[in-house]
Protein backbone atom coordinates (compact mmCIF):
# COMPACT_ATOMS: atom_id res chain seq x y z
CA UNK A 1 0.00 0.00 0.00
CA UNK A 2 1.31 3.50 -0.67
CA UNK A 3 -0.40 5.26 2.01
CA UNK A 4 0.24 4.84 5.42
CA UNK A 5 -2.85 5.76 7.67
CA UNK A 6 -1.47 7.70 10.67
CA UNK A 7 -4.21 8.72 13.05
CA UNK A 8 -8.04 10.65 12.01
CA UNK A 9 -7.62 14.32 12.14
CA UNK A 10 -10.76 15.78 14.24
CA UNK A 11 -13.60 17.39 12.46
CA UNK A 12 -13.81 21.48 11.89
CA UNK A 13 -16.85 21.43 14.40
CA UNK A 14 -14.99 19.34 16.57
CA UNK A 15 -12.17 21.19 16.32
CA UNK A 16 -13.96 24.70 16.86
CA UNK A 17 -15.54 23.18 20.00
CA UNK A 18 -12.06 22.10 21.75
CA UNK A 19 -10.96 25.40 20.92
CA UNK A 20 -13.80 27.71 20.69
CA UNK A 21 -13.72 31.63 19.68
CA UNK A 22 -15.33 34.12 22.24
CA UNK A 23 -18.07 36.19 21.38
CA UNK A 24 -15.98 38.85 21.84
CA UNK A 25 -13.53 38.01 19.36
CA UNK A 26 -16.29 37.35 16.57
CA UNK A 27 -16.78 40.30 16.94
CA UNK A 28 -13.85 41.72 16.74
CA UNK A 29 -13.17 39.28 13.75
CA UNK A 30 -16.01 40.67 11.75
CA UNK A 31 -15.30 44.19 12.82
CA UNK A 32 -11.27 43.78 11.19
CA UNK A 33 -12.55 41.88 7.70
CA UNK A 34 -15.07 44.76 7.04
CA UNK A 35 -12.16 47.13 7.63
CA UNK A 36 -9.77 44.96 5.24
CA UNK A 37 -12.51 45.42 2.54
CA UNK A 38 -13.52 49.02 3.30
CA UNK A 39 -9.42 49.61 2.37
CA UNK A 40 -9.62 47.48 -0.62
CA UNK A 41 -12.31 48.92 -2.16
CA UNK A 42 -11.43 52.80 -1.67
CA UNK A 43 -13.79 53.35 1.02
CA UNK A 44 -11.09 53.69 3.41
CA UNK A 45 -7.94 55.74 2.44
CA UNK A 46 -5.49 53.62 4.41
CA UNK A 47 -2.83 51.36 3.01
CA UNK A 48 -2.68 47.57 4.56
CA UNK A 49 0.68 46.22 5.71
CA UNK A 50 0.35 42.47 5.91
CA UNK A 51 3.55 41.66 8.00
CA UNK A 52 5.38 38.72 10.21
CA UNK A 53 7.24 35.93 9.86
CA UNK A 54 7.90 33.27 6.72
CA UNK A 55 6.07 30.78 8.84
CA UNK A 56 5.26 31.19 12.20
CA UNK A 57 7.15 28.31 14.20
CA UNK A 58 6.54 29.34 17.70
CA UNK A 59 3.13 30.30 19.74
CA UNK A 60 5.41 32.87 22.25
CA UNK A 61 7.66 34.38 19.69
CA UNK A 62 4.47 35.23 17.37
CA UNK A 63 2.89 36.58 20.26
CA UNK A 64 5.47 38.71 21.26
CA UNK A 65 5.92 39.88 18.00
CA UNK A 66 2.37 40.71 17.71
CA UNK A 67 2.16 42.27 21.10
CA UNK A 68 5.09 45.10 19.41
CA UNK A 69 3.38 45.33 16.48
CA UNK A 70 0.11 46.28 18.53
CA UNK A 71 1.99 49.18 20.32
CA UNK A 72 2.98 50.02 16.99
CA UNK A 73 -0.11 50.08 15.52
CA UNK A 74 -1.71 52.71 18.17
CA UNK A 75 0.77 54.90 16.78
CA UNK A 76 -0.04 54.79 13.03
CA UNK A 77 -3.47 53.66 13.31
CA UNK A 78 -4.82 56.71 11.16
CA UNK A 79 -2.70 56.07 8.15
CA UNK A 80 -1.82 52.23 7.98
CA UNK A 81 -3.58 48.92 9.54
CA UNK A 82 -1.44 46.06 10.09
CA UNK A 83 -2.41 42.82 9.31
CA UNK A 84 -0.21 40.18 11.01
CA UNK A 85 1.01 37.45 8.82
CA UNK A 86 0.73 34.09 10.87
CA UNK A 87 1.71 31.92 7.78
CA UNK A 88 1.10 28.08 9.49
CA UNK A 89 1.60 26.37 6.04
CA UNK A 90 5.29 25.95 4.70
CA UNK A 91 5.10 25.38 0.85
CA UNK A 92 8.53 23.95 -0.19
CA UNK A 93 9.48 23.70 -4.07
CA UNK A 94 11.11 20.51 -3.31
CA UNK A 95 8.25 19.15 -1.10
CA UNK A 96 11.41 18.63 0.83
CA UNK A 97 12.02 20.54 4.65
CA UNK A 98 9.43 21.96 7.19
CA UNK A 99 6.18 22.42 5.73
CA UNK A 100 5.13 24.52 9.33
CA UNK A 101 3.73 24.62 11.99
CA UNK A 102 0.42 22.70 10.79
CA UNK A 103 2.57 19.65 9.96
CA UNK A 104 5.42 20.18 12.63
CA UNK A 105 4.12 22.17 16.34
CA UNK A 106 7.64 21.63 17.11
CA UNK A 107 9.71 21.73 14.85
CA UNK A 108 12.10 19.42 16.30
CA UNK A 109 9.67 16.29 16.98
CA UNK A 110 8.23 14.06 14.22
CA UNK A 111 5.20 15.47 12.36
CA UNK A 112 1.64 15.44 13.82
CA UNK A 113 -0.87 17.08 11.88
CA UNK A 114 -3.18 16.73 15.04
CA UNK A 115 -1.75 18.35 17.41
CA UNK A 116 -0.69 20.70 14.57
CA UNK A 117 -3.95 21.91 13.40
CA UNK A 118 -4.95 22.37 17.53
CA UNK A 119 -1.87 24.30 17.72
CA UNK A 120 -2.50 26.62 14.69
CA UNK A 121 -6.29 27.66 16.02
CA UNK A 122 -4.69 28.52 19.39
CA UNK A 123 -2.08 30.63 18.02
CA UNK A 124 -4.53 32.56 16.06
CA UNK A 125 -7.08 33.02 18.36
CA UNK A 126 -4.09 34.15 21.10
CA UNK A 127 -3.07 36.96 18.29
CA UNK A 128 -6.89 37.94 18.08
CA UNK A 129 -7.80 37.74 21.35
CA UNK A 130 -4.73 39.30 23.16
CA UNK A 131 -3.39 41.98 20.44
CA UNK A 132 -6.63 42.87 18.91
CA UNK A 133 -5.50 41.80 15.52
CA UNK A 134 -7.17 40.03 12.76
CA UNK A 135 -4.70 37.33 11.33
CA UNK A 136 -3.51 36.74 7.60
CA UNK A 137 -2.43 32.84 6.64
CA UNK A 138 -1.70 30.88 3.37
CA UNK A 139 -4.21 28.89 1.88
CA UNK A 140 -2.18 25.94 1.00
CA UNK A 141 -4.63 23.02 1.78
CA UNK A 142 -8.54 24.13 0.74
CA UNK A 143 -10.32 22.15 2.81
CA UNK A 144 -8.04 23.26 5.81
CA UNK A 145 -9.94 26.80 5.50
CA UNK A 146 -12.58 25.42 7.72
CA UNK A 147 -10.82 25.02 10.81
CA UNK A 148 -9.89 28.76 11.01
CA UNK A 149 -12.53 29.81 9.16
CA UNK A 150 -13.93 31.85 11.84
CA UNK A 151 -10.51 33.34 12.72
CA UNK A 152 -8.95 34.42 9.70
CA UNK A 153 -9.48 38.48 8.18
CA UNK A 154 -7.39 37.62 5.14
CA UNK A 155 -6.18 34.74 3.00
CA UNK A 156 -3.31 34.52 0.51
CA UNK A 157 -3.20 32.31 -2.43
CA UNK A 158 0.59 31.30 -2.78
CA UNK A 159 2.56 31.46 -6.26
CA UNK A 160 3.04 27.90 -6.77
CA UNK A 161 -1.38 27.58 -5.83
CA UNK A 162 -2.65 30.58 -7.89
CA UNK A 163 -3.23 28.47 -11.01
CA UNK A 164 -4.49 25.40 -9.08
CA UNK A 165 -8.31 24.96 -9.88
CA UNK A 166 -9.62 23.71 -6.04
CA UNK A 167 -7.72 26.83 -4.42
CA UNK A 168 -9.82 29.20 -7.23
CA UNK A 169 -12.98 28.00 -7.03
CA UNK A 170 -12.85 27.79 -3.08
CA UNK A 171 -12.25 30.90 -3.14
CA UNK A 172 -15.11 31.99 -4.62
CA UNK A 173 -16.78 31.02 -1.45
CA UNK A 174 -14.71 33.07 1.09
CA UNK A 175 -16.06 36.09 3.05
CA UNK A 176 -12.92 37.83 3.96
CA UNK A 177 -10.55 38.81 1.03
CA UNK A 178 -8.12 36.58 -0.62
CA UNK A 179 -4.82 38.33 -2.40
CA UNK A 180 -4.10 36.42 -5.51
CA UNK A 181 -0.20 36.25 -5.76
CA UNK A 182 1.29 36.07 -9.37
CA UNK A 183 2.77 32.69 -10.43
CA UNK A 184 6.58 31.93 -9.98
CA UNK A 185 7.11 32.77 -13.67
CA UNK A 186 6.08 36.48 -13.48
CA UNK A 187 3.11 35.94 -15.79
CA UNK A 188 0.66 38.44 -14.54
CA UNK A 189 -2.30 36.29 -16.99
CA UNK A 190 -2.15 33.63 -14.02
CA UNK A 191 -2.92 35.67 -11.80
CA UNK A 192 -5.91 37.83 -13.45
CA UNK A 193 -7.51 34.45 -13.96
CA UNK A 194 -7.36 33.28 -10.82
CA UNK A 195 -8.68 36.64 -9.69
CA UNK A 196 -11.72 35.90 -12.22
CA UNK A 197 -12.38 32.53 -11.34
CA UNK A 198 -12.68 33.42 -7.83
CA UNK A 199 -14.93 36.30 -8.56
CA UNK A 200 -17.50 34.60 -10.04
CA UNK A 201 -20.22 31.97 -8.74
CA UNK A 202 -19.29 27.99 -9.09
CA UNK A 203 -20.49 24.66 -8.37
CA UNK A 204 -18.19 22.04 -7.21
CA UNK A 205 -17.22 19.79 -4.65
CA UNK A 206 -15.66 20.48 -1.81
CA UNK A 207 -15.11 18.48 1.85
CA UNK A 208 -17.13 16.01 0.50
CA UNK A 209 -20.14 18.46 -0.61
CA UNK A 210 -21.37 19.38 -3.83
CA UNK A 211 -21.97 23.20 -3.42
CA UNK A 212 -22.47 26.11 -4.75
CA UNK A 213 -20.25 29.71 -4.24
CA UNK A 214 -21.54 33.47 -4.94
CA UNK A 215 -18.26 34.73 -5.50
CA UNK A 216 -16.00 36.56 -4.02
CA UNK A 217 -15.76 40.59 -4.63
CA UNK A 218 -12.29 41.05 -2.87
CA UNK A 219 -10.22 38.85 -4.81
CA UNK A 220 -7.36 40.87 -5.65
CA UNK A 221 -3.27 41.01 -6.67
CA UNK A 222 -0.28 40.27 -5.41
CA UNK A 223 2.98 41.48 -7.23
CA UNK A 224 6.06 39.31 -5.68
CA UNK A 225 8.26 39.12 -8.54
CA UNK A 226 9.25 36.49 -10.56
CA UNK A 227 11.89 34.22 -12.20
CA UNK A 228 13.28 34.35 -15.62
CA UNK A 229 12.92 31.02 -17.95
CA UNK A 230 16.00 30.40 -18.78
CA UNK A 231 18.48 31.60 -16.06
CA UNK A 232 16.45 31.43 -12.83
CA UNK A 233 17.28 35.04 -12.10
CA UNK A 234 14.31 37.27 -10.12
CA UNK A 235 12.58 39.43 -11.77
CA UNK A 236 10.99 42.01 -9.90
CA UNK A 237 7.51 43.54 -10.34
CA UNK A 238 7.25 46.56 -8.28
CA UNK A 239 8.83 49.26 -10.73
CA UNK A 240 7.09 52.17 -11.40
CA UNK A 241 6.68 50.50 -15.06
CA UNK A 242 5.79 47.50 -13.95
CA UNK A 243 3.07 48.86 -11.62
CA UNK A 244 1.68 51.27 -14.23
CA UNK A 245 0.92 48.38 -16.42
CA UNK A 246 -0.62 45.95 -14.05
CA UNK A 247 -2.54 48.45 -13.20
CA UNK A 248 -3.72 49.71 -16.49
CA UNK A 249 -4.47 45.51 -17.39
CA UNK A 250 -6.81 45.36 -14.39
CA UNK A 251 -8.48 48.42 -15.10
CA UNK A 252 -9.58 46.67 -18.55
CA UNK A 253 -10.81 44.19 -16.92
CA UNK A 254 -13.68 45.12 -15.05
CA UNK A 255 -13.50 43.52 -12.08
CA UNK A 256 -14.53 44.45 -8.77
CA UNK A 257 -13.25 45.88 -6.31
CA UNK A 258 -9.09 46.15 -8.07
CA UNK A 259 -6.39 46.26 -5.76
CA UNK A 260 -3.31 45.68 -6.11
CA UNK A 261 -1.12 44.53 -2.70
CA UNK A 262 3.27 44.59 -2.99
CA UNK A 263 4.75 41.24 -2.10
CA UNK A 264 8.55 43.35 -0.52
CA UNK A 265 10.38 40.17 -0.68
CA UNK A 266 10.33 36.58 -2.93
CA UNK A 267 11.18 37.54 -6.29
CA UNK A 268 10.63 41.59 -5.72
CA UNK A 269 13.73 40.94 -3.40
CA UNK A 270 15.58 38.50 -4.65
CA UNK A 271 14.92 37.46 -0.93
CA UNK A 272 17.43 39.79 0.41
CA UNK A 273 14.82 40.53 3.28
CA UNK A 274 16.62 44.06 4.10
CA UNK A 275 15.63 45.35 0.74
CA UNK A 276 11.63 45.10 1.89
CA UNK A 277 11.96 48.94 2.71
CA UNK A 278 13.67 50.56 0.53
CA UNK A 279 11.66 48.30 -2.19
CA UNK A 280 8.38 49.38 -0.39
CA UNK A 281 9.60 53.45 -0.29
CA UNK A 282 9.97 53.44 -4.17
CA UNK A 283 6.40 51.84 -4.28
CA UNK A 284 5.15 54.67 -2.59
CA UNK A 285 7.16 57.13 -4.65
CA UNK A 286 5.91 56.00 -7.72
CA UNK A 287 2.51 56.53 -6.27
CA UNK A 288 3.10 59.80 -6.65
CA UNK A 289 3.48 59.87 -10.15
CA UNK A 290 0.79 57.69 -11.54
CA UNK A 291 -2.92 58.39 -10.21
CA UNK A 292 -4.18 54.98 -11.34
CA UNK A 293 -1.22 53.43 -9.58
CA UNK A 294 -1.70 55.43 -6.32
CA UNK A 295 -5.26 54.36 -6.75
CA UNK A 296 -4.65 50.51 -7.41
CA UNK A 297 -1.74 50.20 -4.82
CA UNK A 298 -3.90 48.92 -1.10
CA UNK A 299 -0.78 48.18 0.94
CA UNK A 300 2.41 45.41 1.25
CA UNK A 301 3.38 42.38 2.62
CA UNK A 302 6.68 41.77 4.44
CA UNK A 303 8.55 39.11 6.04
CA UNK A 304 9.44 40.47 9.34
CA UNK A 305 10.46 38.85 12.77
CA UNK A 306 11.45 39.64 16.19
CA UNK A 307 15.51 38.76 14.70
CA UNK A 308 17.09 39.45 11.30
CA UNK A 309 17.97 36.30 9.24
CA UNK A 310 17.24 32.53 9.70
CA UNK A 311 18.38 30.05 11.53
CA UNK A 312 18.68 26.06 10.70
CA UNK A 313 16.70 24.02 12.96
CA UNK A 314 18.06 22.62 15.58
CA UNK A 315 18.04 22.28 19.67
CA UNK A 316 19.28 25.41 20.36
CA UNK A 317 17.38 27.97 18.20
CA UNK A 318 17.12 31.96 18.48
CA UNK A 319 13.82 32.79 19.93
CA UNK A 320 12.34 34.83 17.03
CA UNK A 321 14.35 34.27 14.28
CA UNK A 322 12.69 32.21 11.33
CA UNK A 323 13.82 28.97 10.35
CA UNK A 324 12.56 29.16 7.14
CA UNK A 325 13.60 32.31 4.54
CA UNK A 326 15.49 34.88 6.08
CA UNK A 327 13.39 38.32 7.73
CA UNK A 328 14.09 41.74 8.66
CA UNK A 329 14.43 42.12 12.01
CA UNK A 330 12.64 44.20 14.75
CA UNK A 331 14.37 47.65 14.96
CA UNK A 332 14.36 47.70 10.93
CA UNK A 333 10.66 46.82 10.95
CA UNK A 334 9.74 49.50 13.63
CA UNK A 335 11.50 51.76 11.67
CA UNK A 336 10.20 51.21 8.00
CA UNK A 337 6.27 51.21 9.58
CA UNK A 338 6.89 54.64 10.99
CA UNK A 339 8.67 55.60 7.51
CA UNK A 340 5.70 53.80 5.71
CA UNK A 341 3.13 56.46 7.63
CA UNK A 342 5.13 59.41 7.20
CA UNK A 343 5.40 59.21 3.82
CA UNK A 344 1.72 59.00 3.79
Amino acid sequence: MSFEYIRTIPSSEHLKALLPLSSAGAAMQQEKVQEIKAILSGQDPRLILIIGPCSADNEFAVLEYATRLAKVQEKVAEKIMIVPRVYTNKPRTTGEGYKGMLHQPDPNAKPNAFEGIKAIRRMHIRVLTETGFVTADEMLYPSNYAFLDDILGYVAIGARSVENQEHRLTCSGLDVPVGMKNGTSGDLSVMFNAIKAAQCSHDFIYRNWEISTTGNPFAHAVLRGGLEHNSGRSIPNYHYEDLQHTAEAYAEKGFENPAIIVDSNHNNSGKHFDQQPRIISEVLHSMRYDSLVAKMVKGFMVESYLVDGAQKIGPNQMFGQSITDPCLGWEATEAMIYDIADKL
